[in-house]
């Protein structure tokens, strides 16, 4: 049964990290630098983890890292699940589910991703303030467990009110200018044809990747608070020139990710639990 699959797992975890945790943060494509700015760190590997998926994306560690920035204790994930990947959307969302039972109620999830919107440039950061879910899926059909959340999960707020509202003058402080926009979750594991990015953009999209919207469907359906920040790593096909590849997706990231890293140690220290 799932819900003891994930009751094992969040199990296991406590009983290594045997305290409360504030919040969880879900680690893109080149963006695990936040790791080295946390203290009292506690390592687990995915793999030591029962019944937990196994990344098999490079630029993901595959690690869940327990620590704390300041005063906020915190759960990274370094390596997250994709549906390309050949993962169901259940397995895609694993980790929030486990966040459910480890008592987490708030979580900040990031990504690399390619810029749809032209006033946008690779390296910008993007606070997401909605999703377009391009695919006929999502982790929350099949049965529902009440214990998880309601059959008929509200989503007219997917990401939180409050927190984009802090992380927006959290930025402002640090001179970040952070862009806004919608982000639309594609399949993958292909980069999108120009054809396809002309029609997101019609439909609204200012950014487009491959992870972040199961996540986000699954924190809601357990009223689980959500900030997305997406770093733009790269125009998408049709506004730019050359062609795409991994490699450039994770170096870009890599190269914002101290930025961004300073922008969410900022934002923790003020956080309200």
């Amino acid at each position: 049964m799932f819900y003891d699959k994930v009751k094992e797992s969040a199990e296991y975890i406590l009983s290594r990290i045997n305290m409360p945790v504030d919040v969880a943060v879900i680690l893109g494509s080149g963006l695990g630098k936040i790791v080295d700015t946390m203290k009292e760190k506690v390592i687990i590997p995915y793999q030591d983890i029962p019944n937990f998926p196994q990344s098999t994306v490079s630029g993901h560690a595959g690690n869940l890292v327990f620590g704390k920035i300041g005063e906020t204790k915190l759960i990274t994930f370094q390596g997250r699940f994709h549906y390309y990947e050949g993962f169901t959307m259940k397995e895609v969302a694993y980790p929030v589910y486990v966040m459910k039972l480890l008592g987490i109620r708030n979580m900040i999830v990031t990504n690399a991703c390619g810029g749809i919107n032209e006033t946008f440039a690779p390296g910008d950061l993007m606070i997401i303030d909605d999703f377009i879910n391009s695919l006929d899926v999502n982790p929350l059909i099949g049965e529902n467990d009440e214990r998880f959340g309601p059959r008929f999960p509200d989503m007219s707020e997917p990401y939180n009110t409050i927190l984009r509202e802090k992380a927006e003058k959290t930025a402002y402080e640090l001179g970040i200018n952070p862009k806004h926009g919608v982000y639309t979750f594609f399949q993958g594991p292909y980069y999108e044809t120009a054809a396809e990015i002309r029609r997101f953009k019609t439909a609204g999209s200012d950014a487009i990747g491959m992870s972040t919207v199961p996540e986000t469907i699954a924190a809601n359906h357990m009223g689980i608070r959500t900030l997305g920040i997406a770093c733009i790593t790269n125009m998408a096909t049709g506004l730019r020139t050359g062609h795409h590849s991994h490699q450039e997706v994770v170096a870009i990231a890599e190269q914002s990710s101290d930025k961004l890293c300073m922008w969410i140690e900022q934002l923790l220290d003020t956080w309200d639990k």
